[in-house]
């Protein structure tokens, strides 16, 4: 084990503060088995951006360039939380410097690159992971476990929508979200965690149908300043083209015979951050909704007919990540997104310090799956193309 980790947190951005709040607080849930978490740097091209949240989470520094953080010799570990169309030059420069990279999903903005970086991560020396948070959420852990426990068996049907409302104001200012190819929007935002969720709950997914896009609101504003995460700002009376989807649809089918559909939006209006989840198996069902993310809902084939139905499963202890993973570990006691993150960040934690996988939290999904992952939202983007026609993951290429 390392004598210590001092970590770097590439994108002060939204996500880039989540994980920068992640890494700072992974050393206090379970028990103290990492060696010293050294905070050592935010980076962003931003000075003042990159300057607040050093300060504000408690980082030695802040960086300008991804360059400086790949040279320096104080810094181990680096979340890479920016652009998607950034990620490859960072994640590669990173990975041939000897960092250990935790680069936010998706992989990449195309399916070439995100090749490139598997193939990068592959000869490195170093570890290279990609962050699907939402599988550290203790309800969909739950759901997985009672799926292939037996409990619930097979899936045979998955429907899973993920709604927010960022871009349902026509006046939000233009930025790197809105541009890209077809799928780049609202898919590749959102849609990514979700169809990571449907494959790690249900399994691979073999065919996508029915890909729908839609981009409802065509021009937006040029911003007058910097633009962070979601955030409002001031804008000018330019516009500028919107390129990529604000909403996504699609059908598909697992590998092992199961079927499901995905719908996924960025104009919500009145839903900030709904991911809502249901599954049905051979042998009841079970529902999710991240909006009450301490409990699930559970219905088991099991007693006379007359009294089955769905029940509300309080989430506690004795399930996922909760015993040990709070402050306060009860039944009910507050948990979310941000939690998400410092689950992530401590599992990331494990694995670079050695710590042996029986004894740690589940590794974090490796860049083979991110590209997987990116193939699915090629194969989406090509079923909408070819107007909703059926289309093999596992054996079309997409550029």
């Amino acid at each position: 084990m390392p004598e210590s980790l001092g970590v770097a947190v590439i994108g002060a951005g939204m996500a880039g503060r989540a994980h920068a709040a992640a890494y700072r607080t992974a050393p206090t849930v379970y028990d103290s088995t990492l060696p010293p978490i050294r905070l050592v740097s935010i980076g962003d091209v931003n000075a003042e951006f990159g300057s607040l949240a050093a300060r504000r989470f408690g980082y030695e520094r802040n960086d300008t360039s991804w360059q400086a953080i790949a040279e320096a010799d104080d810094i181990d570990v680096v979340s890479v939380v920016v652009a998607n169309h950034l990620h490859r030059e960072i994640v590669e420069g990173l990975l041939a410097a000897g960092k250990h990279v935790l680069c936010e999903k998706p992989l990449s903005d195309s399916l070439d690159d995100a090749i490139a970086m598997a193939d990068a991560a592959r000869s490195a020396s170093s570890i290279a992971r990609i962050g699907f948070t939402y599988r550290r959420s203790p309800g969909i852990a739950y759901i997985r476990d009672l799926v292939q426990s037996g409990v619930l068996g097979r899936v045979l049907h998955f429907s899973g929508r993920y709604w927010t409302d960022y871009a349902a104001d026509a006046h939000i200012p233009i930025s790197w979200r809105f541009k890209g190819a077809p799928g780049s929007g609202a898919l590749a935002d959102v849609g990514s965690h979700l169809g990571y969720i449907a494959e790690f709950i249900g399994g691979d997914i073999r065919e996508v149908s029915g890909g729908r896009f839609a981009t409802v609101i065509s021009q937006r504003p040029k911003p007058l300043g910097a633009v962070i995460g979601h955030e409002h700002g001031a804008v000018s009376d330019e516009l500028d083209t919107v390129e990529n989807d604000d909403y996504a649809a699609f059908s598909f089918d697992f590998a092992d015979g199961g079927a499901g559909a995905i719908e996924v939006s960025r104009v919500a209006a009145g839903h900030a951050n709904s991911l809502f989840l249901e599954v049905f198996c051979e042998n009841g069902s079970a529902t999710f909704d991240f909006r009450n993310p301490t409990e699930i809902g559970l219905m088991l084939n099991e007693g006379p007919t007359a009294q089955r139905g769905f029940r509300r499963v309080l989430l506690g202890p004795e399930h996922p990540y909760i015993r040990g993973g709070l402050a306060m570990d009860a039944t009910t006691v507050g948990f979310g997104q941000n939690e998400g993150f410092v689950y992530q960040a401590r599992a990331f934690l494990e694995e670079v310090a050695g710590l042996p996988a029986e004894s740690s939290l589940p590794r974090c999904a490796t860049f083979d799956e991110g590209v997987h992952n990116m193939r699915l939202l090629g194969a989406v983007a090509e079923s909408a193309s070819r107007r909703g026609e059926a289309v093999d993951v596992t054996t079309e290429v997409f550029a």
